[in-house]
């Protein structure tokens, strides 16, 4: 724990957690409920005692509504829609660390994705071997190595040393040519290739045992390995070709000539050619200095260039199809050569070709040092390339300053501070480290960027579910308050007793807003814009549905009472058993009204989801078990209604549905007429 290691650990476990944003809004709107519903319930239960109602009654039926104007059930089904939520993420690759990314992913604005491994399979092939001597292709199929004649190469010096110093500098294993290897994807390609050509890792370090290993540095953008050569010091290098002939100084093999600044900058065009076939490309060096010496890059000996084919991931243009046509901006941020990411980034649709802006780590200014127009074109750009983890955290802070949401991913231990600071710090699973998995907010198992986009649907799924099953429970909760209230008001009979109050809070309230909470979501979750990231649970638009819909479930419990007095002429539990059945069933049906806004009216995530038919069968089975189970019914007051009864029940509770039903509908094809969505 003394290492520096050891402190970015140590402070990323004692970072102690905060309240999610979820939790802080659910809390707010808690108590914005109770303040409001216990003043409600107290003026309701003092005008029906001014009215002469029996006094324990009306203290029964305020404290009753009280109970049932709180969403009790709120704490209990937001974990449901959590879990399932995190479930179903657990089932597509990703872990999610933290609660807060929860909500967060569905406002993610902006992607910033690393390349290899992400957008690419990570599975790196030696394709090409641009030596001095010639330029080499390969064909692993056939197990050979053709020269830029087309005849199969034989193992002359050039060639022979190139292999060398792949093979020996690096750390992955390969026991043989077909294994999968343990290592970085690249040796692990370079152990391969030198096997093609019968240049065995293992006799070759029996042969020339390591001393020393430089390891790779994002500054130096090269690594190193030392190995005893007789009475001299072999150094194998590979880096970035701009890296590693910037040092050197001769080209060749034993003995090499002198590198011009001419030959160099043939050498970088051929390095950009390569890129340009969207290879990865690597160059290799060496050098021979006493055995004592230390390894060090200068003065180096260039010894030519390999381009690797690392293929895109089958599904990743369709995933950032999806995420743009949500409104989300992927930008690529790699350490690859800046040529190679465009020609990826083109491939994949990350920008259109001929208009991909590139822009390399060395033109990046620190944050206070861009200007006005610098800071556009950063915001601009697809692709970052040859960026450090230092360079990251800055691009996070220029976007969010910028107003955007970000998810950034990082597999490095120096790619904690970024990932700490992005809205949503995404880790990778595979070839991750610890210190980057316990900073991030979720962690892919696969690395994959798919796993990124269904993660953010299923964010947006999960906010959907939330905000749907509280419109559900707010909507149905405050009716009973209202027809209550109205009816003490209008000195009609008092429409539900306590414990009928009670009986429907804890049966037809919760079941099916547990139903909502399972939902799939809505076809066009992705096709929508992200939402601001400081809009309410329940903003004005929802607080209207469940004012409206709670004055049609409460105006069709009164019509229901009024008829029931007037017409039939009832009274006494009888007509309050009327009251009720409507105001339950109608809460039932009120379930299919939580169908997305620009939904069909009849295939929606409501009307797909078992759990809500499911649970409105339940409901309605213990419903008509409190009506016809004597037991039961004599607790609750309840009396088995005749045919008549039941046909006005059944109309006045399927009111609100049927309203809804044709105000969706009006709605879906008036959208439909503008071409916004296909008709149903």
């Amino acid at each position: 724990m003394a290492t520096e290691l050891g402190l970015t650990t140590k402070l990323v476990l004692e970072a102690e957690p905060d309240s999610s944003p979820l939790e802080r809004k659910l809390a707010e709107l808690t108590r914005q409920l109770v303040s409001a519903i216990l003043i409600i319930t107290a003026v309701i239960a003092a005008i029906g005692m001014a009215t002469g109602r029996d006094l324990l009654l009306m203290i029964e039926a305020g404290i009753a509504l009280a109970v049932a104007a709180i969403p009790e059930g709120l704490p209990i089904v937001a974990t449901m829609a959590l879990a399932r939520g995190m479930w179903r993420m657990a089932r597509r690759n990703v872990v999610v660390e933290r609660l807060a990314a929860v909500e967060t992913l569905g406002a993610t604005t902006v992607v910033c994705t690393d390349k290899t491994g992400t957008l690419t399979e990570n599975r790196m092939t030696a394709e090409r071997l641009w030596l001095p001597s010639s330029d080499y292709r390969l064909d692993h199929e056939r197990g050979c190595i053709f020269d830029s004649a087309g005849k199969k190469a034989s193992l002359e010096l050039p060639l022979r040393r190139a292999l060398e110093v792949g093979v020996l500098c690096g750390t992955a294993t390969l026991e043989t040519q077909d294994a999968a290897g343990v290592g970085d994807p690249i040796e692990l390609a370079l152990l391969r290739l030198g096997a093609l050509a019968g240049v065995g890792h293992g006799a070759l370090v029996a042969t020339w045992p390591k001393l020393h290993e430089i390891p790779f540095d994002t500054e130096t953008k090269m690594m190193a390995t030392g190995h005893r050569r007789g009475g001299r010091l072999f150094i194998a290098v590979k880096g970035a070709p701009e890296a590693v002939l910037a040092c050197a100084t001769r080209i060749g093999s034993k003995p090499g000539t002198k590198l011009s600044a001419k030959a160099r900058a043939d050498w970088l065009r051929h390095a950009a050619s390569l890129a340009e076939e969207g290879l990865r490309v690597l160059a290799l060096a060496q050098k021979i200095i006493p055995l004592q010496a230390s390894p060090s890059y200068e003065n180096l000996t260039f010894l030519g260039l390999v381009g690797f084919r690392d293929p895109p991931r089958i599904d990743v243009r369709e995933a950032i199809a999806n995420c743009q046509q949500a409104g989300i901006r992927v930008v690529m941020v790699t350490g690859d050569h800046a040529v190679t990411a465009r020609k990826i980034a083109e491939s994949l649709a990350i920008a259109e070709p001929g208009s991909c802006i590139v822009i390399e780590g060395r033109e990046l200014k620190p944050l206070g040092a861009l200007g006005e127009n610098e800071r556009k074109r950063v915001l601009e750009a697809q692709v970052f390339a040859r960026v450090t983890p230092a360079q990251k955290l800055d691009l996070v802070r220029l976007y969010q300053a910028a107003g955007a949401v970000v998810a950034m991913t990082g597999d490095g231990v120096n790619d904690a501070p970024a990932l700490q600071k992005a809205d949503i710090g995404v880790a990778m699973g595979l070839r991750g480290t610890e210190v980057a998995r316990e900073a991030a907010d979720i962690v892919l198992r696969d690395d994959a960027f798919g796993s990124i986009v269904a993660a953010i649907r299923e964010g947006r799924v999960i906010f959907s579910n939330l905000r749907r099953f509280l419109i559900y429970l707010l909507s149905c909760n405050i009716s009973e308050v209202m027809v209550v209230a109205l009816a003490v008001v209008a000195g009609l009979p008092l429409p539900l007793l306590p414990l009928q109050i009670l009986f429907l809070n804890l049966i037809t309230d919760v079941l099916p807003a547990f139903a909502l909470a399972t939902g799939e979501g809505e076809d066009d979750v992705m096709r929508l814009p992200p939402r601001a990231p400081h809009e309410p649970l329940l903003g004005g638009p929802q607080w209207t549905f469940v004012a409206g819909y709670g004055a049609l479930l409460t105006a069709s419990t009164l019509a229901t009472l009024m008829i029931g007095q007037y017409r039939l002429e009832l009274e006494g539990d009888a007509l309050v058993t009327l009251s009720f059945l409507t105001l339950a069933l109608a809460q039932l049906f009120h379930v299919f009204n939580m169908r997305g806004r620009r939904s069909p009216v009849l295939v929606n995530a409501v009307t797909r989801n078992p759990y809500v038919w499911g649970a409105v069968v339940l409901c309605t089975g213990i419903l008509l078990l409190a009506v016809y189970a004597p037991p039961l019914a004599e607790a609750l007051h309840i009396v088995p209604p005749d045919l008549a009864g039941w046909a006005l029940v059944v109309i006045a509770s399927l009111a609100p549905l049927l309203f809804g039903m044709a105000s969706g509908a009006v709605g879906h094809l008036a959208r439909a007429a503008r071409g916004s969505v296909r008709p149903s």
